[in-house]
């Protein structure tokens, strides 16, 4: 069986889907599964729009309408997760996962399904210190602060995936897990984005709950988004052994959809004989969700979730009892249901802005009302319109909030101020300029040291693999990806950075179920790529120092953000924000 991971996918469900096809006939391959790790953006209609955290000029319908409407049927079995710019308040709906489209599957805030013969876990969201104690409290409307805070990851959802104790084959997030840099080729990912030097430097970049749970669950793959680079990493685990020797996990993050970008990979999984190729629940994960449905916090109220000495239960891995309840809730049936139902009206290219002064309400899909009556779940958009709406909960086709001029989103143009909350702990580094070329700077948090303009395009042969579990890597042109050809580059060696600081050579072990091969298509490119092997002699990285590009002029303004004072530093196209206290000004 082979599955295709693909990095931020940003709406872009056609390039994507056309460039599997060209891998599929170019390759005399069939892919089963195409997973994306956020950033899906599920944007049904221009309502939808107004509930993405972005700003304007990357509001964009893209395609995936077209999906949700009927006109087109994805192709390929579709799994994903919630990145941190999404459509919140459709994914909303589906707090335990469900169908956004015919055989389109989101995984909820998380959750764990199977597939031909693979059990795949994922978490929906960003880590932001701040909120993870805190509730699912957000409902649509949203305003400027609850349209971010909504896709922030909550340690009700990490510790659900903590009470696992099966084998997971895959796990999907976001962002990566913090620290994961170091078991790859660190001197490379700081040639590709030298910003992130002080994150690294400081083990601060990325997510620690998303580390807790890879060292807790030990995937055998971990795939994840976010930063815009691919990067890969083989993490061992010590002490621990499997039945091939010392467990690992082969890490890979991908980049997003656009021309001359890495942001596809297909991989060889050795399915077992008469492994069904159909999505199925996973039973310990719903007898975790049964367990621990009292746990479910709807309120901005800081709770922290049971340990040893709380006075009641803190371990949540179900029992035999528990399993067989979930057996018969189901009645022994883990066959996902196909029952897909539009909730809101799509987008009509007869009407474009029939939908755009429409006010988002908060709604509750009718697949999760059916799993949650089956397993006796609480839906948290349920708990949050009977504390506040004595109206249906369910609304087919809703029309305009008649209370649109009392809510905290005002109806006409999402508001352009990106800043509005202040995050000290989200890397925001994703918001790029995609409409101009692959070379450009992208914005920074406040900690992300200044780095000058950064090229963006990568070399063929500026980074290799170094988890040896790579098939076909494709990026995507402006044409059809089978406008353009190219040449396999095989890799045979990595650079691998030591926990110590060193850098040492070793030889990758090609295993012989999986194909090593990599490939990249350039944009509007007519003839063949000459790329060559590469061995030890061509890793140029080894003992390569980056040097920090020269800090260029700047100039200040102070803004008000959250009730602060803060000073904004205009850096070229990069913006780094310092927090200033009201004094000091």
């Amino acid at each position: 069986m082979k599955f295709a991971v693909e990095g931020c996918c940003h709406g872009e469900l056609d390039k994507i889907y056309e460039t599997i096809e060209y891998i599929e006939k170019r390759d005399d391959i069939k892919i089963d599964l195409l997973i994306c790790c956020g950033d899906f953006q599920a944007v049904r209609n221009r309502s939808d729009l107004r509930c993405m955290a972005v700003p304007p000029k990357f509001q964009k319908l893209n395609t995936f309408y077209k999906y949700y409407s009927g006109e087109k049927k994805a192709p390929i079995l579709t799994l994903f997760i919630g990145g941190n710019h999404e459509a919140s308040n459709y994914l909303g709906e589906l707090p335990y996962g469900g169908w956004v489209a015919p055989n389109i599957y989101y995984m909820g805030y998380a959750g764990v399904v199977r597939f031909g013969g693979l059990r795949i876990a994922g978490i929906t969201g960003i880590f932001k210190g701040h909120d993870y104690l805190k509730g699912h409290f957000e409902k649509p409307p949203y305003g400027e602060d609850t349209k971010r805070s909504v896709y922030h990851v909550r340690n009700l959802e990490v510790f659900r995936l903590k009470q696992l104790t099966e084998d997971i084959d895959i796990c999907i997030s976001h962002d990566w897990p913090r620290g994961i840099y170091n078991h790859g080729n660190t001197a490379q990912l700081l040639r590709n984005k030298p910003f992130f030097r002080e994150e690294v430097e400081t083990n601060k970049l990325g997510s620690w709950p998303a580390q807790e749970l890879m060292d807790k669950l030990q995937p055998t793959y971990w795939f994840s988004a976010h930063l815009h680079v691919k990067f890969a990493a083989v993490v061992q685990y010590e002490n621990e052994e499997s039945d091939q020797g010392q467990k690992t996990t082969k890490f890979l993050a991908l980049d997003k959809c656009l021309p001359r970008r890495k942001f596809l990979q297909v991989i060889d999984f050795k399915e077992t004989e008469n492994t069904r190729l159909e999505l199925e629940y996973d039973k310990e994960w719903l007898a975790v969700l049964q367990n621990t449905n009292h746990l479910l916090n709807t309120t901005r109220v800081t709770q922290y979730m049971p340990g040893p000495g709380c006075g009641g239960r803190h371990n949540f891995t179900p029992s035999e009892a528990e399993l067989r309840r979930v057996d018969q809730a189901l009645g022994g049936n883990y066959a996902v249901p196909k029952n897909f139902q539009q909730t809101v009206p799509p987008h009509s290219i007869a009407n474009p802005d029939a939908q755009k002064s429409v006010a988002p309400v908060c709604m509750v899909n009718p697949q999760t009302v059916v799993l949650c009556q089956k397993l006796g779940l609480d839906d948290p958009h349920s708990l949050l319109m009977g504390q506040s709406m004595t109206s249906p909960i369910y609304y087919p086709f809703p029309m305009e909030s008649p209370n649109a001029d009392e809510s905290n989103v005002t109806a006409g143009e999402p508001s352009d101020d990106t800043y509005a909350s202040f995050n000290p702990d989200e890397i925001t580094v994703d918001l790029e300029d995609d409409s101009s070329s692959s070379s450009g700077s992208p914005k920074l948090s406040h900690h992300s040291a200044p780095g000058g303009d950064m090229p963006q395009q990568i070399g063929l042969h500026d980074e290799q693999d170094t988890s040896g579990i790579l098939s076909t890597e494709l990026s995507d042109g402006e044409e059809n990806a089978s406008d353009s050809c190219c040449k396999p580059l095989a890799a045979s060696s990595e650079l691998r950075q030591g926990s110590n600081g060193d850098s040492r050579m070793r030889e990758v072990e090609k295993d012989s179920d999986t194909n090593t091969s990599e490939v990249c298509l350039l944009a509007g490119s007519s003839t063949h790529t000459s790329v060559e092997i590469l061995d030890h002699e061509h890793l140029e990285e080894k003992g390569t120092p980056v040097i920090p590009a020269a800090s260029p002029k700047r100039d200040s303004e102070y803004v008000k953000v959250e009730g602060r004072q803060v000073k904004k530093f205009r850096r070229r196209n990069a913006a780094i924000y310092q927090a200033q206290s009201e004094d000091s000004s």
